[in-house]
C-alpha cells in the first residue's frame, strides 16, 4: 500500500460495484450454496442409512473425515485436469467437505430421538418410513440444522480458496488487492463474506424455528415456570 493510500477508496467501490463486486458476489453465492444443497441431498439418505444400520457408520465417517482432511487447494489443482476452470472444480471438493459435517449431524440427530417416542409411534401403527418422516426427522431437525449452519458458514469461507485457480467468487477481490497492493478490494471482500455468513446463519436459524414450533412453546413454558418460581420465592 502506497504512502497516503486510504484503507477504503469509496470511489473505487462505486465504479466497480455493478460489474466486479456484484458479479463476484453472485459467483460466491453459487459456489457456496450449490455444494450445501448437493451435500444435504446426499447426506440425508446416507445419514438415515447409517443410523438404521449402525455398522455402516464407522466406514462412512472414516471416509468423510479423510476427505475433509485433504487440502482444498490440492483438490482444486487435481480436479482442474478433469473438469477445467469451471464451477465444478470448486463445487465437488466443497460438497465432499459438507458431507463430513452433515452425515454425523443426521446420525446424531436421529440418535437423539427418545426410544419411547419410536415405540409410541410404532404402537400407533406408524410404519418405518412414516415414523421416520413424521416423527424422527422433525425431532432431529435442531441437530441437523446445527450441522447445516456450520457447513454453510464453512463453505462461504472456503470458496475464497478457489481464487487461487481463478474461480473464487469474492476471493478474487483478495487476489486483486494483493496483486496491486491495494487494500480496498481486500476490505470489501472480507466485509461481504462476513455479512454473507451472518445473514445465511440467521436465515437457517429462522428456518429451524419455523420447522420446530414446539421448541418455542417449550421455551415459553420454561420461562413461565421460572417467573412463577421467582415470584413464589419472593
Amino acid at each position: 500500500m502506497g504512502d497516503g493510500e486510504p484503507l477504503i477508496r469509496w470511489d473505487w467501490i462505486a465504479r466497480n460495484w455493478d460489474d466486479d463486486i456484484l458479479e463476484s458476489l453472485k459467483e460466491h453465492l453459487i459456489l457456496s450454496f450449490t455444494p450445501i444443497l448437493l451435500g444435504f441431498l446426499i447426506a440425508l439418505p446416507l445419514g438415515i442409512a447409517c443410523a438404521r444400520w449402525r455398522r455402516f457408520y464407522p466406514p462412512v465417517l472414516a471416509v468423510t473425515s479423510v476427505l475433509y482432511a485433504l487440502p482444498a487447494i490440492a483438490l482444486f489443482v487435481v480436479l482442474v485436469a478433469f473438469t477445467g476452470l469451471t464451477y465444478t472444480t470448486v463445487i465437488i471438493p466443497l460438497t465432499l467437505y459438507t458431507l463430513s459435517v452433515l452425515v454425523p449431524s443426521v446420525v446424531d440427530g436421529l440418535g437423539s430421538v427418545p426410544d419411547h417416542v419410536r415405540k409410541s409411534a410404532t404402537a400407533m401403527g406408524f410404519g418405518e418410513t412414516r415414523r421416520m418422516v413424521q416423527v424422527e426427522l422433525p425431532i432431529a431437525v435442531p441437530v441437523v440444522m446445527a450441522g447445516l449452519r456450520v457447513a454453510t458458514v464453512s463453505n462461504i469461507s472456503l470458496v475464497s480458496v478457489g481464487a487461487m485457480i481463478g474461480i473464487g467468487g469474492l476471493g478474487e477481490l483478495f487476489t486483486d488487492g494483493l496483486r496491486r497492493d491495494f487494500p480496498t478490494p481486500l476490505v470489501v471482500g472480507i466485509v461481504l463474506i462476513i455479512a454473507l455468513a451472518f445473514v445465511s446463519d440467521m436465515v437457517l436459524l429462522l428456518i429451524q424455528r419455523l420447522l420446530t414450533p414446539w421448541e418455542r412453546t417449550r421455551g415459553a413454558s420454561k420461562r413461565e415456570k421460572e417467573v412463577l418460581a421467582t415470584g413464589g420465592a419472593a
